[in-house]
């Protein structure tokens, strides 16, 4: 299955058709969108808002920018801090 995301004409945003409506991609809560389309095998989801969220919590946004997945403490230094 292949799936196509198009941007909108001019720089606009694309409409949300949720009520309420989707956070932005350029808010902090925007992995609250609802999910548009999901490929579980592949470990990726589409939100509503264009951003591409990964099982790795890493993301892509609009625009092609790239949020990393957020910093993990190693095991071992969790265990020495305890």
């Amino acid at each position: 299955m292949r799936t196509h995301m198009t941007r909108p004409p001019y720089g606009a945003r694309h409409m949300c058709p949720h009520r309420p409506a989707c956070p932005p991609a350029d808010r902090p809560d925007r992995g609250a969108a609802r999910t548009v389309a999901a490929h579980p095998e592949q470990g990726w989801s589409l939100l509503c808002n264009g951003v591409i969220v990964f099982d790795d919590l890493g993301e892509i946004l609009p625009g092609d920018l790239v949020a990393p997945p957020p910093h993990r403490m190693a095991h071992s230094r969790l265990r020495a801090a305890a």
